[in-house]
């Protein structure tokens, strides 16, 4: 028995040494876990050099951007670089068919042609702390929900006190599915302006045919610069604010890079799921992604076939396109990954690994065989419940864009119905201040479209237990066009002058009369069985999986006790260190580590949006005038490197051994987006902006040279 529980010792060691370069890992706990292994990659620094709450660091030029990128700070003037595709939202935003930066890029000359971005912000990381002993206090005889109200009322309590009387922001989050809590506080900066913006065909060159690919030729940054009051706090936009002056920055390298560099990605992950069980990735890889795929198929054909036809429409849906498409071309690449590595299989054979540890151990019949047995029934009746879910999110929520003005109307209607006036009254206001906004990025007849399309999908795609009588009949006995006219057309949604005037002049009898209305009634009949029927039952297995997953996650984190383990992601600060490297897809096939500016030219197309390489850059392609970013007679473009990055990770710094910036992450190669479920070492690598692309694009492209000089250039 002992030799036996030897020999698996070994081989889950000898498993984490084959993916020394897996894992996102926390930054207070580099120096206990990976430090020496990163130093002998060929990281120069301490631990400290990269988290430190008394001395600048590195964590202190790293934000959160908006809602779900990185950015990271070039300059003591707030000057701060992340993906144009981070950016692009706020691109859009400012872009008409008459100034559209979309399409010809943006550059301030100035401080004052910089342009505000509103509810646009950056978050500081001020701290993150282990609170597991704080949060899981008075829990010791409790289970179940009062387990679950002890843990809330614990976490409210450190929330309200980090929040310092409002001058942070902090959040709790689980690790090891709430086997470990951290706490992560934050200082939130309002005013970020744009700063530059190359043009679509540089800083989303390619489009959706290369998103994903390597060899990849995408000069994917924005510039923003974040601005702060007199005392460098946090304000509102205001005229009267200032650059932001921050404790940290990272010098730019110019030195480039070698095979085999050490390379170190700082950024906030998004999510990660490398401890499912079997279960789970087979209800994702035959189930989920496959649905999500096909109904986001047929969005992106319709979107896309309108936006070609119009450069209106093209401005108002870039942003939604590449919304939609990011995710559909992602899932299509997971499933080829996990089908490669045989991942259902791969993961029983780990399971059964951890049975024989527990057997060993004497847990396996009391602790651990009935949470096993739970996932058997759990996912078998997830699967159903999640099919729905998908379906309504891809369709109702996030497909008919007038579904959700429809689900404002319900809201104001509900809360009119139950005498909440006051509530009722602002969102009916709020509701009228977001309309300018909502039809600026709005084209009818692609809406029609979608909602013609999409809804006989709704109703042949799911059990009848997960319909409406009513709108089943309805759509049954319409074909597309007589379903657009005497449902979708006959709402007041499609009148924007109607609507106004009613939100702003109607009384709560007008109001209450769009109960009635086709398209709002439509709407109603399927959330309420969306919020009725399908989240409530989503939600209580999930919350089933996670008490499960949870017991089991204790168990793998006693199994591999000493060793180094990291938790999966959650948007929270995170290192993951590798190496430069190229990489074989497939047999017979080898990628070099690095692209540059010839293979843009080779892949020029004036035909196609996404490939109509600007005049200026092949100008200066042709008269070689590529100044002190040339390098063996080229430009460099951009590199892979073997670092463990998802979404999230998007506009991180890449960073060589001594600190420098040398890159901007802003994707993953194909042959490895399932690196959220199982990461290959062999074929998982992200791919970066080389930072001297970006140079070259902001001083010899855009003539905007004068940026460089508040930065720090390491030559």
């Amino acid at each position: 028995m002992m030799k036996k529980s030897l020999l698996l010792v070994l081989l889950v060691f000898s498993l984490f040494q084959l993916s020394a370069k897996e894992g996102m890992w926390i930054p207070i706990l580099l120096e206990k876990y990976n430090l020496a292994e990163m130093q002998e990659m060929g990281f120069k620094l301490s631990a400290d050099d990269i988290y430190d709450v008394n001395h600048s660091s590195m964590k202190d030029a790293v934000v959160i951007f908006g809602g779900g990128c990185t950015g990271e700070l070039i300059s003591d003037e707030g000057l701060l670089i992340t993906n144009h595709h981070c950016g692009y939202r706020q691109i859009q935003s400012h872009s008409t068919v008459e100034h559209d930066y979309l399409t010809n890029g943006f550059w301030a000359m100035s401080r004052d042609e910089e342009l505000p971005n509103e509810r646009l912000t950056v978050s500081f990381l001020e701290y993150m702390k282990d609170v597991t002993d704080s949060v899981l206090a008075g829990t010791e005889n409790m289970d179940g929900e009062a387990a679950d109200k002890k843990i809330k009322e614990n976490t409210d309590r450190i929330i309200k006190e980090a929040r310092n009387d409002g001058k942070f922001t902090a959040s709790v989050k689980p690790l090891f599915y709430g086997n470990q809590y951290f706490l992560y506080v934050y200082k939130v900066y309002k005013d970020v302006r744009l700063v530059g913006a190359p043009p679509s065909a540089i800083g989303k060159f390619g489009g959706d045919t290369d998103n994903w690919m390597w060899p990849r030729h995408t000069g994917d940054f924005s510039l923003f610069r974040i601005y702060a009051d007199k005392n460098n706090e946090p304000a509102e936009y205001s005229p009267d604010n200032v650059p932001f002056k921050p404790k940290k920055s990272f010098p730019v390298s110019m030195k480039g890079i070698q095979p085999g560099d050490f390379t170190m990605v700082f950024g906030n992950p998004g999510t990660t799921m490398q401890y499912w069980p079997h279960q789970a990735v087979d209800v994702t890889m035959n189930q989920r992604d496959p649905d999500r795929i096909m109904l986001r198929d047929k969005k992106l054909d319709i979107i896309g076939s309108d936006m070609e036809s119009d450069p209106k429409i093209r401005i108002q849906y870039a942003a939604k396109y590449a919304g939609i498409s990011n995710a559909w071309k992602k899932w299509q690449g997971e499933i080829k990954g996990l089908k490669r590595l045989d991942a259902i299989n791969k993961k029983r054979d780990y399971e059964e690994e951890f049975k024989k540890w527990a057997q060993q151990n004497n847990t396996w019949e009391n602790k651990y065989k009935p949470v096993f047995d739970a996932f058997d029934v759990l996912y078998a009746d997830y699967s159903t419940y999640i099919k729905a879910y998908d379906y309504y999110r891809e369709i109702v929520m996030s497909g008919v864009e007038v579904f959700k003005g429809a689900r404002t109307i319900n809201s104001i209607i509900n809360n009119i119905e139950n005498d909440q006036d006051e509530r009722a009254e602002s969102m009916r206001s709020a509701m009228l201040k977001g309309l300018p906004g909502f039809y600026k990025d709005f084209n009818q007849p692609t809406d029609e479209a979608l909602f013609a399309t999409l809804m006989p999908e709704l109703i042949n795609g799911l059990d009848a237990s997960f319909l409406p009588a009513e709108v089943v009949e309805t759509i049954r006995n319409l074909d597309q066009e007589k379903l657009v006219k005497k449902v979708y057309q006959k709402s007041i949604l499609t009148d924007r002058k109607k609507l106004e005037d009613l939100l702003e002049n109607g009384s709560e009898k007008q109001l209450l009369k769009l109960r009635k209305d086709p398209l709002i009634s439509m709407f109603n009949q399927l959330n309420f069985i969306y919020e009725k029927d399908i989240m409530p039952e989503v939600r209580k297995i999930s919350k089933s999986i996670d008490d499960n997953m949870k017991v089991y996650m204790a168990g793998l984190m006693e199994m591999k006790k000493g060793q180094a383990f990291y938790p999966d992601a959650n948007l929270t600060l995170r290192v993951a260190y590798g190496q430069v490297e190229g990489y074989e897809p497939k047999d017979g096939v080898k990628y070099k580590y690095y692209t540059t500016l010839t293979g843009i030219m080779e892949k020029d197309n004036p035909e196609i949006y996404d490939y109509d390489v600007p005049d200026r850059l092949k100008e200066l392609y042709h008269a070689k005038d590529f100044g002190q970013y040339e390098v063996n007679g080229d430009v460099p473009v951009c590199f892979t490197a073997s670092n463990h990055t998802t979404g999230g990770n998007s506009g991180s710094p890449v960073v060589n051994g001594n600190g420098e910036l040398i890159g901007v992450n802003f994707d993953r190669c194909w042959e490895g987006t399932m690196s959220d479920i199982m990461f290959d070492p062999e074929r998982c690598r992200n791919i970066s902006l080389d930072i001297r692309y970006a140079l070259f694009i902001i001083d010899k492209f855009a003539g905007a040279g004068y940026l460089l000089e508040e930065m720090e250039i390491v030559k």
